[in-house]
């Protein structure tokens, strides 16, 4: 590590500090040419040898400059790379004191180009953030309202505007697809491999590049606000904090230097050396100690977000390794949360296409959750010309046709207008029904759909040691144990309000597990909050959701849940491996040089090893790179689940 390692973090750096760390080396660069020519004039003219030691003593006080400040900055905000600007600080000093201008020179010296070896090394988070960066900017294709385009900035979207994507373009914005079809490339921000396949009416991430096919998209979400936006976000407050393990390390930073300032003074004062001294000063430097736990998280939290996991700081990519069971939300997290029509119950002689295009029609009429899932059974151009339409708020929609007057609602809808209709069958779901000119049609049968990946994943989350399972939802106790035996989940609490499932994670808590909460909606917001880990389902899930959770699922995956683990435990590894060889390379350096083994060049032998074993934890943090998830195969759907919506 430099000797200015607090004003250059270890592992990334801002445009500002990589300015620093330039002139830094600029400096290094310049001091060390000096003090070749220093050592080569006292060579040359040894009868001129004031003129080498004036060259040495300018090298030296060149790079004393920003050590002395670091260190004095180090004493103002004390933590563990401060301690290291202090080492070094009264190492060079020490150095000084003593008249060994080559030492006072070189060591800091070797500090600065150990620091941009490191840099150099170190995990390259920032890098994927300015890729990352990168595909927020792109041109897009503006619909004008007279159908011409215009190429503009994707910085000038707002949302409501109207963009067409070409094969090959970027898609500018999160949006809304209008028209067209289109296969898209959503690896840089879900993580996934296989292309997406849009059509209309689906939401579409901005970043995702279209394969082919023409698409017509609505924008949505535009700059900090999109998906992508928020990606950046993320790992940029993610990179910011400190492990727990670090925290710890911080708190006895300043019984740290005491205790190396009295070992280095009990070494010159049993040797009388001041080079073994000096060599204890800078051995001590905690670098690869204080850098074992951020290069690991740093690199677990990259390969993550590589895999379409957005995690919001080290500290819950460690929790997760403890996470001892899992509480999971049903509507929107193990289904889908939307729609769709399940099943169709036409009278005798009635045509069921008939059936579809009135109930399309009046359901486009309508906001109702029952009703824009019905308004999508057709597109826009088959539905039916409607006037006079009236809504009777709770029981559905009646409007005049070209055919005579239309009716599609609840039960209660056909008791009120005098139209005589069959018992509603058994069914543990929404159930509409259609009437046209005072004759009932059918009766359409809607329901929820379970995740394809839903069983797998909690299944995998079981060989993980997360056994003890529970299903949280505020739907009915029947829709509920259908769904948890379908997904093999023993437990369940239904019909549960906001504050009942806060309760129900704290309860966890109390009973001695560690639970992990999924969810995707507003009233899951305060059991994120609640659990040792929150996580959100990305796509499609609340922004409250999204903000009370610690990680987010960006693609919705649940087999991702697993990843999560597996890669949490995978960093636990690493980091143990870490903290083993900063703390005993550290303690190894310290003794040799207390006992005078690094010869009489023992600072700037210190020096080099302190920096190797600094590469040492960086590159042991770099495998982490080559994590790869597994996910487990999907099994095909064998049924449709029955639920309500919005539970």
């Amino acid at each position: 590590m430099s000797a200015v390692h607090t004003e250059v973090h270890a592992s990334m750096l801002s445009g500002e500090e990589q300015r620093t760390a330039a002139r830094q080396l600029t400096v290094a660069m310049v001091a060390l040419g000096l003090f070749a020519l220093g050592l080569l004039w006292t060579w040359l003219a040894p009868q001129q040898s004031g003129v080498g030691q004036l060259l040495l003593g300018a090298a030296a006080l060149l790079v004393a400059i920003p050590v002395v400040r670091s260190g004095w900055y180090s004493l103002r905000y004390p933590d563990l790379h401060g301690i290291t600007d202090l080492l070094i600080a009264l190492a060079m000093l020490g150095a000084w004191a003593s008249g060994d201008l080559m030492t006072a020179v070189l060591l800091p010296v070797i500090m600065i180009f150990g620091h941009v070896l490191e840099e150099r090394s170190v995990i390259g988070s920032q890098e994927a953030i300015t890729a990352l960066g990168r595909l927020t900017r792109s041109r897009a294709r503006v619909i004008n309202n007279d159908g011409s385009i215009t190429e503009v900035d994707n910085a000038k979207l707002r949302p409501g505007d109207r963009v067409e994507i070409r094969a090959g373009d970027r898609v500018p914005a999160d949006g809304r697809v209008l028209e067209g079809r289109a296969s898209l490339d959503t690896a840089p921000i879900t993580g996934e491999s296989v292309p997406l396949e849009a059509g209309v009416g689906m939401e579409v991430f901005g970043g995702a590049i279209s394969l082919d096919g023409l698409l017509r998209i609505e924008v949505t979400r535009t700059g900090h606000e999109s998906t992508l936006g928020k990606v950046i976000s993320l790992m940029q407050s993610a990179e910011r904090s400190k492990p727990p393990i670090t925290r710890l390390l911080e708190r006895y930073a300043g019984q740290y230097l005491v205790l190396v300032l009295l070992i280095a003074a009990v070494t010159w004062f049993i040797t009388n050396n001041a080079q073994a001294m000096l060599a204890v000063l800078v051995a001590a430097c905690p670098c690869a100690l204080a850098l074992a736990a951020p290069a690991t998280a740093i690199a677990g939290i990259a390969v993550a977000a590589r895999h379409g996991i957005l995690i919001r700081g080290s500290a819950f990519l460690e929790e997760l390794a403890d996470t001892t069971s899992l509480v999971v939300d049903k509507t929107g997290t193990l289904t889908f949360g939307t729609l769709h029509l399940h099943e169709i119950r036409v009278q005798p002689h009635i045509d069921r296409d008939v059936v579809l295009r009135i109930a399309s029609s009046l359901g486009s009429a309508s906001s109702h959750p029952i009703s824009r899932a019905l308004a999508g059974l057709m597109s826009s151009e088959q539905h039916l010309p409607l006037t006079d339409v009236r809504e009777r708020h709770g029981m559905g929609v009646i409007a005049r046709t070209e055919h005579g007057e239309a009716a599609l609602g609840r039960p209660e809808l056909f008791e009120t207008t005098g139209i005589t209709a069959p018992s509603p069958p058994a069914h543990d779901g929404p159930i509409a029904g259609v009437a046209l000119d005072g004759r009932f049609l059918a009766w359409l049968l809607l329901s929820d759909t379970l995740r394809p990946e839903a069983s797998v994943a909690l299944a995998e989350l079981r060989t993980l040691g997360l056994n003890r399972q529970l299903l949280l939802t505020g739907d009915r106790r029947s829709v509920a144990e259908t769904l948890a035996k379908e997904v093999g989940i023993t437990q369940v609490q239904a019909q549960a309000f906001p504050e009942d499932k806060l309760n129900c994670v704290t309860t966890e808590a109390k009973n001695g597990f560690r639970p992990m909460v999924v969810g995707d909606g507003i009233n899951d917001s305060l059991a994120l909050k609640a659990g040792v880990v929150g996580v959100a389902m990305g796509k499609g899930g609340s922004d409250i959701a999204l903000a009370s959770a610690d990680i987010v699922l960006i693609g919705s995956d649940l087999r991702r849940l697993g990843t999560c683990i597996r890669l949490s435990r995978r960093c636990r590894q690493i980091l143990n491996v870490n903290v083993i060889i900063g703390l005993g390379w550290t303690l190894a350096i310290v003794a040799a040089a207390a006992f005078g083994l690094l010869g009489v060049a023992g600072a700037m032998i210190a020096a080099v090893l302190h920096n190797l074993s600094t590469l040492l934890v960086l590159a042991n943090a770099g495998r982490l790179l080559r994590f790869q998830e597994s996910l487990p195969k999907l099994k095909p759907a064998r049924h449709d689940f029955k639920g309500t919506l919005g539970t």
